[in-house]
């Protein structure tokens, strides 16, 4: 009898070293992000150990069937030998979780979510996506990683190894028995005797997003993601097929044509878009935010047209570019840039415009290969390409590639050059990218990230102004449109309110150029970059149809509406009020001004006809 209170002790304290390890996580968790700790306030921050510990029994009974199996084997093995086994396994796990908890906190300021599959798209090109990560922070990294782990080999072996010493071989009656307490992990596991096994859902407790987020247990979610990436069915379904379309359709079909003249002086003008990487309309003086950080797009902001309610739909590049030259809403926990069977069949602006005649390049100065991003854009028709493999090193920063003005003097040559017209150019600019690194002054210091941040949009501004100020000299100018557009929007420099709200979102679009037949005009319609392709496509006179999300931004009607896709999450506003909707707890967890039920249902019938959309590009 002793020997088998032994075994069942043993498994129990197993179970609850698990238990401590992710209440030890979630104190770290809580300590690296202090700040918005702070501001849920000491109360919640307690709470959400006690609305994540069915997360946290889930995730620690997946990694205990392992060791509860093998208690079984004492009767037939040697129980040294099955002790080893357990004690090295834990020791693997205890490696690769804490890996996966580095990777937590690094991710959660950037992405906003706890760690998902998300991540594991850009696995294929480890160099890049370490790019975003400075050398002082896989250090620091490396040495927390090395330091918990330790920690917790030290705790196994000062405690569980003592309680493994005193088990000896068990006898055939108690077979039985430790296959029943194996069995009985499948309670914790699915949390309870409950009909539907726990998810996100159940640990969501509270209207602050980070408190909600605090509570789930990182690894359950990354594993729970994985065995939903193959799902082929929409999780986001709020009413039926036709009803969604009837719901988009009636608002849509008011948007479509613009009000007033054309804006264009001529049919078919040039195009060159801009895409500035993260930048956020915070650091934009002309749309209310810091002053001094982007002084030549404010000064330009007076010579063009000014979109000031303009949204990124997504959170990042391999979002942004779909949206912008595809008018195709992100997916909220998926990429559509990563799934080349997927984009072959999407609309594509390049290829558009290819068919009115136009010559198309695109230039970037890092590695195309990054989110699948050459693979979508030859999709598009685009075969001229300029990348960071055409320059040498020397003009390259550590990590992404070469420097914004490298990319912007190769640029301004290839436009010097006799160029056949029209010609639609693209550049997308990388030098805003973390670890912001660029060889010129950092005008805010690198004292903090928030103003090596802001040191480098200000880098990137001077270089964009003085290529401006070289095109207006230029034969081609006057028969041109400049578009300046970011990717997306960024959560520094932090904001108050819910992070993705649409302060996160809201970014700068400025037209320019001498095709422009109005300037100095702000635009205060609410948009997004799904409504551009359709709106210069509508410019140019060509079919839009292919563009079924799209909008015109021109059309003022107050129905006008952004929407913006995040973790699991949508935001969508008009003149009215904002709404911004948490798909896992599926409730509202931001209403700002008069929010009425027809943003509610709008936000809900797009992200489940857009997600519809994406399960069907086969």
């Amino acid at each position: 009898m002793n020997n088998a209170l032994t075994r069942f002790l043993f498994c129990c304290y197993y179970f609850l070293f698990w238990i401590l390890y992710f209440v030890v996580a979630r104190i770290i968790f809580l300590g690296y992000y202090f700040a918005k700790t702070e501001e849920i306030g000491f109360l919640t921050a307690l709470k959400t150990f006690y609305h994540g510990f069915q997360l946290d029994c889930s995730f620690a009974s997946y990694l205990s069937i392992l060791p509860f199996l093998l208690i079984v084997f004492t009767v037939f093995l040697s129980p040294v030998i099955i002790a080893k086994i357990i004690k090295y396994y834990t020791f693997f796990v205890l490696l690769i979780i804490n890996v996966m908890l580095v990777i937590d906190l690094g991710l959660y300021k950037p992405w906003g979510t706890r760690l998902d599959a998300t991540f594991l798209t850009y696995i294929n090109t480890p160099e890049v996506m370490l790019a975003s990560v400075s050398g002082f922070q896989l250090i620091l990294g490396l040495v927390f990683w090395l330091l918990l782990t330790a920690a917790f080999i030290i705790l196994y072996r000062r405690r569980m190894q003592l309680y493994a010493s005193r088990i000896s071989k068990g006898k055939w009656v108690q077979i039985p028995v430790f296959l029943i307490l194996a069995g009985a992990l499948i309670i914790p596991l699915r949390g309870g005797l409950q009909t539907i096994p726990v998810n996100e859902s159940n640990v969501y407790f509270s209207d602050k997003m980070f408190a909600n987020h605090a509570a789930i247990n990182f690894g359950w979610n990354f594993f729970n993601a994985i065995t939903k990436r193959a799902e082929d069915k929409n999780p986001y379904i709020f009413y039926n097929k036709d009803e969604a379309e009837s719901v988009i359709n009636k608002t849509r079909s008011l948007l479509l044509t613009a009000d007033g003249d054309s804006i264009l002086n001529t049919a078919k003008p040039n195009v060159i878009l801009i895409v500035w990487e993260s930048l956020t309309a915070k650091l934009v003086g002309s749309l209310g935010g810091e002053p001094t950080v982007t002084e030549n797009l404010n000064r330009l902001s007076n010579e063009g047209i000014l979109f000031t309610n303009f949204y990124g739909n997504g959170d990042r590049t391999d979002k942004g570019i779909p949206a912008i030259l595809s008018g195709y809403y992100p997916q909220p926990t998926k990429s559509i840039m990563k799934m080349p069977a997927k984009t072959r069949k999407l609309p594509f602006l390049s290829q558009k415009m290819m068919d009115l005649g136009y010559k198309t390049s695109f230039y970037y100065g890092g590695d195309l290969n990054f989110g699948n991003m050459n693979t979508y854009l030859r999709n598009g028709g685009i075969s001229d390409f300029t990348d960071g493999n055409v320059f040498d090193k020397k003009d390259w920063n550590s990590k992404w590639g070469v420097h914004d003005h490298v990319l912007l003097k190769r640029f301004t040559e290839d436009l010097s050059k006799t160029v056949e017209e029209p010609f639609f150019k693209i550049l997308l600019t990388l030098s805003s990218h973390e670890p912001f690194e660029f060889p010129q002054d950092y005008k805010f210091g690198k004292n903090t990230e928030v103003n090596k941040f802001r040191s480098a949009h200000s880098y990137t501004d001077k270089v964009l102004g003085e290529f401006i100020e070289n095109a207006k000299k230029q034969p081609w100018w006057k028969n041109t449109l400049i578009v300046i557009m970011a990717d997306h929007g960024h959560g520094m420099p932090e904001h108050k309110g819910e992070f993705n709200g649409p302060k996160k979102f809201q970014i700068p679009m400025l037209w320019l150029g001498g095709a422009l037949a109005k300037t100095n005009i702000k635009v205060d319609n609410f948009s997004s970059q799904i409504d551009f392709s359709y709106t210069l496509l509508d410019l140019l006179k060509a079919n839009t149809s292919d563009f079924k999300y799209g909008k015109n931004i021109f059309n003022s009607s107050d129905k006008q509406y952004a929407l913006y896709n995040f973790n699991n999450g949508f935001g969508i506003m008009n003149k009215q009020g904002t709404l911004v909707y948490d798909l896992t707890g599926n409730k509202s967890i931001l209403l700002e001004r008069n929010v009425s039920s027809y943003l509610d249902s709008l936000g809900k019938a797009i992200t489940q006809n857009a997600y519809q959309d994406f399960l069907d590009r086969r």
